[in-house]
């Protein structure tokens, strides 16, 4: 792709933007979002058409792509952060949705069956192409979006996110289709806020800032601080914000947590938090992290064990129990359990305090849900046209910050924050540590629950760690001794390092 460069009406998207993608090869596209990463791959595959001045060359001969149709006749197959498949129909009906094989003049379902089969033992799936979609998980969905583009015997492979609502175990297995893909020849355009991913995968990572491409990295130059200093314009050692002072011992207790038990995973959890500290919880995949940051929430119901805010005990049988209690919840999944995207994002923020913002009879107070929302907008940086857009046009960031300041309004004593950057733009990342560290020295006390060992020991005074439902140790830091990623993962691994500690 040579000087590809796009516009919408006066804004600019993409300037003059030179990518090389080779047959074999993982090559990583990083970028905040509205770096241009989409709108790139979107002209690859004839979604959008360039500006004039660009060309797209294919083996070295310039070729038109004028839609997704000329896309897929090129070889060019995309596999979108949202999946697209119906539900209702098989996986072979999905695969060959819209080329339908034929058989005089009805749909020959065993034809699609056959010629489908071979797809899915390449990619080892453990499903039929009989099978209905709606019946698969989430990760065996994705395997049939990658038949689904297998089948039109692509040379380019673009993959979005891929990983996004996959486990560690799911990803582990993608990344072995991937490689396997790259084997083949095909050549892999792989886009992800995941360093770690990056590292794994890719043979070379290209990154977008502001629509231009700032530079391209082979795989012995790529580090955390080159890609971060590209990314956002600023080095490493700014990302990650701790001025709270830490956790002084002479600081009240703000939450105690005394024997907490479910009756299934979770077992006589006790921790304490403090005010103006950030305490991480980490652990591997299926350790209990969320169920436990749950319970204390009252989203599920607690067999023993109490929680005590300020030293009272709460009687939390239901979130809204624990929301009167001073603890908010920041799920893990704002769009299916946090956010209502069809709304706007007034109505978002103002959605737990309705009843401050009511006229005596229960009608809203319009000037006064406009006026706590654009509060909410400037303090968080929220990027917005107004407060009227809906919470489902956002990106992933603004989308977070304003799941933030719903549950700021309550004015809470506790934040759970359940994996509170996933799925957002480093510097978006950067923001919302910045809103931590503001929190937690206005006296808040905060729980993280993070996977990126990184981000954890970058914000995180202390950690907890957990192993089959139970919390197996504790790693504290100091100025002089910082909390270390080893030290977190010999505890969550329970390795002789751990027991001899």
């Amino acid at each position: 792709m040579r000087g590809i460069g796009k516009t919408f009406g006066a804004i600019r998207a993409l300037t003059d933007v030179t990518c090389t993608f080779h047959r074999g090869e993982i090559h990583a596209l990083m970028g905040e979002n509205g770096a241009g990463k989409s709108t790139l791959m979107k002209i690859l595959s004839g979604a959008y058409q360039a500006d004039p001045g660009g060309e797209i060359r294919l083996k070295g001969r310039p070729v038109t792509i004028d839609g997704p149709l000329a896309g897929r006749r090129h070889g060019i197959a995309v596999i979108y952060q949202e999946l697209s498949l119906a539900p209702n129909l098989t996986v072979a009906e999905n695969v060959f949705l819209g080329d339908e094989k034929s058989r005089i003049g009805l749909i020959d379902r065993r034809a699609m069956e056959a010629a489908v089969r071979p797809l899915l033992e390449r990619l080892n799936a453990p499903f039929s192409p009989a099978a209905r979609v709606a019946t698969l998980s989430l990760a065996e969905r994705q395997l049939v979006e990658i038949a689904r583009a297998l089948a039109e015997h692509p040379r380019i492979l673009v993959m979005d996110e891929p990983t996004t609502a996959l486990s560690a175990r799911e990803a582990e297995r993608l990344f072995a289709i991937i490689r396997q893909l790259k084997a083949e020849g095909i050549a892999i355009v792989y886009i992800s806020h995941r360093m770690s991913e990056v590292y794994e995968l890719a043979d070379r990572v290209s990154v977008l800032r502001d629509g231009l491409l700032v530079g391209t990295l082979d795989k012995g130059e790529v580090n955390a601080a080159a890609i971060v200093r590209m990314m956002v314009g600023r080095e490493l050692s700014s990302f990650y914000t701790k001025k709270h002072g830490g956790a002084a011992g002479d600081r009240p207790i703000v939450l105690q947590v005394e024997g907490l038990s479910d009756g299934r995973l979770i077992k006589d959890c006790s921790f304490t938090l403090r005010a103006g500290e950030v305490v991480g919880l980490s652990g591997l995949v299926g350790s209990g992290r969320t169920e436990l940051a749950r319970l204390i929430y009252g989203a599920d119901r607690k067999t023993a064990g109490r929680v005590l805010v300020g030293g009272r005990e709460c009687r939390i049988g239901a979130p809204q129990d624990a929301v009167d209690s001073g603890i908010v919840y920041l799920t893990e999944d704002r769009k299916a359990l946090g956010l209502f995207l069809d709304m706007t994002i007034r109505e978002n923020i103002g959605m737990g305090v309705l009843d401050q913002d009511s006229h005596p009879g229960g009608l809203l107070n319009l000037r006064a849900a406009r006026a706590r929302a654009a509060k909410a907008i400037q303090s968080l940086g929220i990027r917005t046209l107004s407060a009227g857009v809906t919470a489902g046009s956002l990106s992933g960031g603004n989308q977070q910050k304003v799941l933030l300041a719903r549950l700021l309004e309550t004015k809470p004593k506790v934040l759970l924050l359940d994996e509170p950057t996933r799925g957002i733009d480093v510097g978006a990342k950067s923001q919302i540590y910045q809103i931590i560290d503001d929190l937690a020295r206005a006296g808040a006390a905060i729980l993280v629950i993070s996977s990126e060992l990184p981000e954890l020991v970058g914000i995180s005074d202390r950690a907890l760690v957990m192993r089959d439902g139970r919390i197996v140790g504790e790693v504290k830091g100091s100025a002089e001794q910082p909390i270390t990623q080893e030290a977190v993962m010999a505890l969550a691994t329970l390795t002789e390092d751990s027991k001899a500690a």
